[in-house]
């Protein structure tokens, strides 16, 4: 900290030296903002921080202590590296299971499972709703058996897997579970990460089914079970990175994100559980998008705000509670389709973002998902982008590197102070789903998206190869091409497990699930389970479900 004479000769030199540069008039005509629209000044220096009021102890602190700004490890990636976890998955369980094996093969250090829309929407790939989106967007599930294909021979008790599902999340992670189980592996070996996270599907995704309520209460049996059974499973991964992609600001991302956390945890302790028993084990999910630094201050925020509400707001007394620990994904939204050579440039910067951030796990886009799903080589330069950051940047050799820049932390105060008023905007709503239902946090994302767009067209904005820099050449990297008979061999194998199971078992099994899904004070897991071993198929289990739940039609607010 300096002392009040050093600061007040800091305000006059910096005064004189702002003198000089206007008096010389070289610098650009703006603006100079980030990718949310937040103006940039031109110089940081520690007389902004003294202005700000920031203190070095309490804001900033050691890496591995409160509030974690700079990590949750003292000793950050010198201790251990992040996870390369590759988002993967397309057409049928065989075709996605030999990516996996690849992608292990060639450096990834985690799975992470794309599933089709079918599958996210918990429908069988023989009904008429499922036509036509076979494997387009991720990879088929319609029951156990396809499961036990998909992840065949993976080490599943040695690596860590994620997967991005929401809706149909319980059943799936059932799936996985007994596919485990079947193999010998006992469920408390089991490492990973489930998505579910069903209140950003009422924000931004919108791939929903149920209710808010009923989803909710689904979501809390997860969190229930894992924290009895499965010790070293996240039961959610509470995901900024599709309100981000759906046009949010950085500072949306974050504050929808951990409001909706916080939402999570009030419904487990309403269930009556003790905040150490399951905070430790609630894992997050960012987007990394262009603007380096802003993205480098939202983890930073992130991070310290979760410690104080954990430890400050709810009492958690279990230093692990106050962790917040989250995977990174580069900004699908910022490739382009015009160019896509130039996504690597763009993913490697995000990239390096996201672990001079601090993240847990990364995920780097390939080049050509603006066009489809990426081709091996393109996975596997993905790949190479983050091995390169890891062994010869240098960035891993010094914990928090950014720590103590005046315009990280500068940056890392404006988005914390957003953070806290958007929170005082939901209380004020009535909370996280009375925002959703009166379409609040739609409209402001919609806002931002707009101001984007127009920022974009008034060349305020340059996006390289799209508004400027452009080029007219052939498209000249390979496209993947899916196998034409996965779809024929998926719809067998659903027709096959149909008529081989125990029929009274399966009919009883969901008939157990209704019974579940009726009493409020039952956990659904273990029936899940029971539904799930029988070979129930996802579309029977969601169906028996709707039945009780019913469907979530969403409230239009222009």
């Amino acid at each position: 900290m300096l002392d009040g004479e050093t600061i007040a000769a800091l305000r006059g030199e910096r005064g004189r030296w702002e003198a000089r540069v206007e008096a010389e008039g070289r610098e650009r005509v703006g603006p100079f903002m980030t990718v949310s629209s937040r103006p940039v000044e031109r110089l940081y220096d520690a007389t902004t921080l003294a202005d700000a009021g920031w203190d070095a102890r309490r804001d900033l602190g050691l890496p591995g202590e409160y509030p974690y700004t700079r990590g949750v490890h003292p000793t950050g990636y010198r201790g251990r590296p992040w996870t390369i976890r590759m988002f993967a998955g397309f057409g049928s369980a065989e075709e996605t299971n030999l990516r996996f094996r690849r992608l292990l093969e060639d450096g990834q250090t985690g799975l992470s499972i794309a599933f089709d829309m079918p599958t996210l929407m918990g429908y069988d790939h023989d009904d008429p709703l499922a036509a036509g989106e076979f494997g387009k967007c991720g990879v088929a599930v319609s029951s156990l058996a396809d499961m036990e294909l998909l992840l065949a021979e993976l080490p599943l008790d040695q690596i860590t897997t994620s997967m991005t599902i929401n809706s149909p999340a319980p059943l799936i992670w059932g799936m996985y579970i007994a596919a485990a189980e079947k193999r010998g592996i006992d469920r408390a070996k089991l490492g990973g990460t489930l998505q579910n996270d069903i209140l950003k599907e009422y924000i931004a995704q919108n791939e929903y089914v149920f209710p808010p309520r009923p989803s909710m209460r689904l979501v809390t049996d997860t969190v229930e079970f894992a924290s009895e059974w499965m010790p070293r499973w996240n039961s959610i991964s509470v995901s900024g990175y599709h309100i981000r992609e759906a046009g949010s600001t950085a500072a949306q991302e974050l504050a929808f994100t951990l409001a909706d956390g916080l939402e999570y945890v009030r419904w487990a302790l309403e269930r009556g559980m003790s905040i150490d028993e399951f905070a430790p084990r609630l894992s997050f999910f960012f987007n990394s998008h262009n603007d380096f630094f802003e993205e480098v201050a939202k983890f930073r925020a992130a991070r310290r705000i979760w410690a104080r509400e954990m430890r400050e707001t709810y009492g958690a007394e279990n230093e692990r509670s106050w962790w917040m620990r989250f995977h990174t994904q580069t900004a699908g939204v910022s490739l382009t389709d015009v160019q896509p050579e130039v996504n690597l440039l763009r993913v490697t910067i995000q990239a390096l973002a996201a672990v001079l951030g601090g993240t847990q796990s990364l995920h780097t886009d390939a080049m050509d998902e603006a066009l489809a799903l990426p081709s091996e080589k393109a996975a596997r330069l993905a790949v190479r982008t983050q091995q390169v950051i890891m062994h010869e940047s240098g960035v891993v050799n010094t914990v928090d590197p950014l720590g103590g820049s005046y315009f990280v932390e500068q940056l890392t105060n404006e988005i914390e102070r957003e953070v806290y008023e958007y929170f005082e905007q939901i209380e004020a709503l009535g909370g996280v789903i009375a925002a959703i239902e009166t379409g609040y946090f739609q409209k402001e994302i919609a806002d931002a998206s707009s101001r984007f767009q127009r920022e974009i067209e008034r060349g305020e904005r340059t996006i390289v190869g799209v508004n400027d820099f452009e080029l007219e050449e052939p498209l000249e990297i390979p496209i993947l091409e899916m196998d034409p008979e996965g779809e024929a061999r998926h719809l067998e194998r659903l027709r096959r497990t149909r008529g081989e199971r125990d029929a009274v078992a399966a009919a009883d099994a969901l008939n157990g699930l209704q019974q579940a899904c009726r009493d409020p004070r039952r956990n659904t897991m273990p029936q899940i389970l029971e539904a799930v071993h029988a070979y129930c198929t996802l579309g029977e289990m969601m169906g028996a479900m709707r039945e009780v739940f019913g469907e979530h039609r969403e409230q239009i607010v222009l």
